[in-house]
């Protein structure tokens, strides 16, 4: 099997799967353009732990971890089967490497299922999912993509799942896409052309370089994501990016593809 992409996705809000307003075609158009992987690895922006803990669920549940929604947002299943010898095989990848990581059974959160429901409706391929560790930086979760990457010759897709902008504070959930806060693409395009760049020190150190980057993450774990992506890449990696557009003034929806150049 070829070498598989690493993939970043701006997973956007609960209600993705059923908001006619937002972009939900698109992530199934983003899955056509990949190859289709024998396995998941997740690392969502919605399971936080002080250390890397790897999900062994056989039967991940899918986990509506959000309120104020519609009903039907609720009944909604995912019902792949989970990856545990995948779960296992991280765990001991990211110990060899210096970095303690531990095995629990875990459900697919809403930044792992959603995304995941659009892109693979048929939920055929087994997931595990990976935790974050907000209280670290982003060199950390680099060095976690870097423990990895051998896994995408297995036919592992590594997916982080966040949000290239991400401040609720700052939102207005009445705003139309053309309102949009010039100071995203300030950031975006800043992050997209270190990216382009390959100038992993200064998006490492993106939090002191990028233009408003407090302002786009006051807490950084909705960018985590990206950074263990990108340390799952190759060294030459080439860049797709597929940008969905910006919604509620500040929240901006891009994904990013990590391939073989």
């Amino acid at each position: 099997m070829d070498r598989l992409p690493g993939v970043f996705i701006s997973h956007g809000a609960p209600s993705l799967p059923i908001d006619p307003s937002m972009p939900s075609a698109e992530f199934a158009s983003l899955a056509d353009r990949l190859p289709r992987p024998r396995a998941i690895l997740m690392l969502s922006a919605h399971w936080g732990t002080a250390q890397p803990v790897a999900s062994i669920a056989t039967r991940p549940e899918t986990i509506h971890d959000f309120y104020g929604f519609p009903r039907a947002l609720y009944e909604l299943r995912y019902p792949a089967p989970g990856a545990p010898e995948l779960g296992t095989r991280a765990a001991g990848l990211l110990t060899a490497n210096g970095i303690p990581a531990a095995t629990a059974d875990h459900g697919l959160d809403h930044g792992a299922w959603v995304p995941l429901l659009l892109m693979f409706p048929d939920a055929a391929v087994p997931v595990a999912q990976l935790s974050i560790q907000p209280r670290l930086d982003a060199a950390h979760h680099y060095r976690v993509g870097r423990a990895l990457r051998g896994l995408r010759d297995e036919g592992v897709m590594i997916v982080g799942s966040g949000q290239i902008t991400h401040n609720l504070r700052a939102a207005d959930f009445g705003a139309r896409p053309e309102d949009a806060d010039p100071r995203v693409t300030e950031f975006t395009d800043w992050f997209e052309a270190r990216l382009a760049a390959r100038d992993i020190d200064a998006l490492l150190d993106y939090r002191r370089r990028a233009p408003h980057a407090v302002l786009m993450h006051p807490t950084d774990e909705h960018l985590l994501p990206v950074f263990s992506a990108l340390g799952a890449a190759s060294d030459d990696f080439s860049l797709d990016i597929q940008s969905l557009g910006t919604f509620q003034k500040t929240l901006a929806m891009t994904n990013y593809v990590f391939g073989d150049a």
